[in-house]
């Protein structure tokens, strides 16, 4: 076994031809399923060679054919049946997750979402991909891939990746920041092998490999992630199958508040603790503070991500009570993270679940009628939310003033901090959602003056 790979290995590092190589690659993975030593392979049920529905190799996708991307509306409601993208979004393979702990955006593609290949157009399935990533492409992110539910009936072809990579250009590439692969088989091990030649070594260093599911709260959290119940019932059969002394670290249940937490805790109660009652949480204060003397001139401030030790120490020194000084730090990323991460764990949004669906169909508002729901929406906010949600955005409001410097529009701002105001009641969204969420949030920074008046 070990020689016939080394075989291969050696031919496609001496040819480049892509249909020579692409059907060496389906040989090479067949071989591997019919291989005692790769048994794992039986479960993604592999076809012998002659059954395989490989597509035909394709060219590359033409600038007309991507101009489709352009049609992406993130901005519907519910994405219409009608929509360009209805097929694709309704199946859910791709969802938005709010920020790691890093600060980065967390973009989820799940395998075990993706029908099977006559009821999948791959190629809307890619346009459907870079119009969500087309979003966040100027800030760092992640991506998530859940490898458990491809099988041979739902895979898509060795072409459609090999053009799906080189689809994405240094524009998508450059700040992805990882690539988590949860639940590897050798299948998709054996397949980055293969795709190694066409792979930048740069974007190799990215990818990383998740055995199980606890080891994502490294990351990011779980409970902000919808995870299919297929891939939890997966993850819970192979930890399962551990012997005790090799189970995986498990998530600590959730504990009553420390006496000075301030990261996940309601608004409510940070109020209480505060000498003066000051309705803003001490966070937001410190942060924007000192990103108006600091920040309003970093161009991309919030699209950078942050070292996650100094944030976890920054948490830690909050959460003890201790004073933090961000000037002594000299970081303007790590305080805008801070903040970011602040709004994100807060037990319920700063926007409200109760608003939730007011505000995910605020797009079928009147454009004449919209400052005044607007208006009366914000102000049936708790006190609490109503005076941190103007804080932050009378901040946002000037470092939009100087995006000729910084870059960060209103509509910049949106993208960023959209998903931080607002989420469903299972945290992670579809982009039927977050574009309302985020157009929502553009419209108020558009229009805070006669919002918040």
């Amino acid at each position: 076994m070990h020689e016939r790979h080394k075989a291969y290995r050696v031919i496609v590092k001496q040819r480049y031809n892509y249909g020579f190589w692409l059907q060496l690659c389906e040989k090479l993975l067949v071989d591997l399923g019919e291989d005692p030593s790769t048994a794992q392979l039986e479960q993604l049920k592999l076809a012998t060679i002659e059954d395989q529905k490989w597509f035909p190799d394709e060219p590359t996708l033409s600038k007309s054919e991507t101009d489709i991307s352009q049609r992406f509306d993130a901005g519907s409601p519910h994405l219409p049946w009608d929509h360009p993208f209805y097929d694709i979004a309704r199946h859910q393979i791709i969802e938005v997750a709010g920020d790691d702990h890093f600060g980065r955006k967390v973009i989820v593609f799940n395998a075990c979402r993706m029908p099977p290949q006559h009821q999948l157009d791959h190629h809307k399935l890619l346009m459907y991909l870079k119009g969500t990533l087309d979003q966040y492409v100027e800030s760092d992110y992640t991506l998530i891939y859940f490898h458990h539910g491809l099988t041979s009936e739902n895979k898509p072809s060795l072409s459609w990746l090999r053009d799906a990579y080189r689809e994405f250009d240094r524009k998508y590439k450059k700040n992805i920041k990882a690539l988590y692969i949860v639940h590897p088989t050798m299948f998709i091990k054996t397949l980055l092998i293969l795709f190694k030649p066409i792979i930048s070594f740069k974007f190799g260093r990215k990818i990383n490999y998740v055995s199980y599911l606890s080891e994502l709260e490294d990351v990011v959290k779980c409970d902000q992630l919808v995870i299919p119940a297929r891939v939890r019932e997966y993850d819970n059969k192979l930890r399962a199958s551990l012997k005790p002394t090799a189970q995986p670290a498990t998530s600590p249940p959730s504990s009553p508040p420390l006496p000075n937490q301030v990261f996940g805790v309601p608004l409510t109660l940070l109020r209480q603790r505060t000498p003066d009652s000051n309705p803003v949480p001490l966070v937001m204060r410190d942060t924007i503070s000192f990103l108006l003397e600091q920040g309003l001139e970093i161009e991309g401030i919030f699209r950078r991500s942050a070292n996650v030790t100094l944030v976890k120490e920054v948490q830690l020194r909050y959460n003890s009570g201790a004073t933090v000084n961000f000037i002594e730090m000299e970081d303007v990323h790590l305080a805008a993270v801070i903040l970011k991460t602040f709004l994100r764990e807060l037990p319920e949004p700063l926007l409200t679940y109760q608003l939730y669906k007011d505000i995910v169909n605020f797009a079928s508002v009147s454009s004449d009628s919209q400052v005044t729901v607007m208006k009366t929406l914000i102000e049936s906010l708790p006190e609490e939310n109503y005076a941190s949600l103007r804080y932050l955005i009378t901040f946002l409001a000037q470092v939009s003033a100087n995006s000729e410097v910084n870059k960060m529009t209103n509509s910049n701002l949106a993208v960023v901090f959209g998903p931080n105001l607002l989420w469903g009641r299972d945290n992670a969204m579809s982009l039927s959602a977050i574009g309302p969420i985020n157009n929502f949030t553009r419209t108020l920074l558009d229009q805070q003056e006669l919002i918040f008046t």
